[in-house]
């Protein structure tokens, strides 16, 4: 988390600071802003390997009081506009497109104002996986569901037991009963309520139309600023059947008990 506050600079109204950030994740806080701030993005990987990677930010729910411009040579090019209210909206763009600079509107009262957002760097090709404009509801092929298995940050078989729709952020989100647990990077699943069983929320896109199904599934995705986002999910006796072909054939990318 960086925080800063233009309070301190109430008499340089257009002060530019820069702000140098070391993590591949975060969030950004400007309270009172005034002036302007300049976002630099330094991860701690070899430079040679910048252009590889995709940055992605989302405004915090209140956030107001500054635009956000990509900037690049003196270039800038309107990302969020302040007081844009679109709830959950995540803006990528690649590294190499340019930097961040947050410049803040004109306010009768500051105090009242604070600008923030999450950010995410990410490889192209895990940005790809979560925004497939094209499909983004299409089933996986076989292969994209062995790969999936192998490099997702989550995998789990189970079953949905309830999904709730979000209108207004467009997403629906899919609860989970958990009957076996592969993988997880964040501990989204969990044990819950005195019989110990495992749960936890998946969110994907309201335009997939998913609807509560019987049976077990294969569930794979990866996490996206703190939430587990849905990736490939077939049917577990189709998972089954594909690990199976596969790993007769010795193409498996990576061993999982299918059981």
């Amino acid at each position: 988390l960086s925080s800063s506050s233009g309070l301190t600079h109430e008499s340089h109204r257009k002060d530019v600071e820069q702000v140098y950030l070391r993590c591949s994740e975060g969030s950004i806080e400007w309270m009172y802003p005034t002036g302007a701030l300049i976002v630099n993005l330094r991860p701690n990987i070899s430079p040679a390997s910048y252009k590889h990677l995709t940055v992605c930010i989302k405004p915090f729910k209140d956030s107001a009081g500054a635009n956000i411009y990509l900037e690049k040579t003196g270039e800038l090019k309107l990302l969020v506009r302040d007081g844009d209210r679109s709830p959950s909206r995540v803006y990528c763009f690649s590294y190499d497109q340019g930097g961040l600079f947050v410049e803040a509107t004109p306010q009768q009262d500051i105090s009242r104002k604070i600008t923030g957002f999450q950010y995410e760097l990410m490889s192209k090709g895990i940005a790809a996986d979560l925004h497939t404009a094209s499909a983004p509801c299409r089933p996986c092929s076989d292969t994209e569901v062995l790969l999936a298995v192998c490099t997702s940050d989550f995998v789990i078989r189970g079953t949905i037991q309830n999904v709730t729709n979000e209108a207004e952020e467009q997403e629906s989100i899919i609860h989970v009963g958990v009957n076996k647990l592969y993988r997880q990077k964040s501990k989204v699943f969990q044990l819950t309520g005195e019989n110990g069983n495992w749960r936890g929320q998946i969110k994907t896109l309201l335009e997939c139309g998913v609807k509560p199904g019987d049976g077990d599934f294969l569930f794979t995705g990866r996490m996206h600023f703190g939430e587990a986002r849905l990736g490939c999910a077939p049917r577990f006796k189709d998972f089954q059947r594909m690990y199976k072909e596969a790993k007769d054939k010795g193409l498996n990318p990576c061993e999982i008990g299918p059981d």
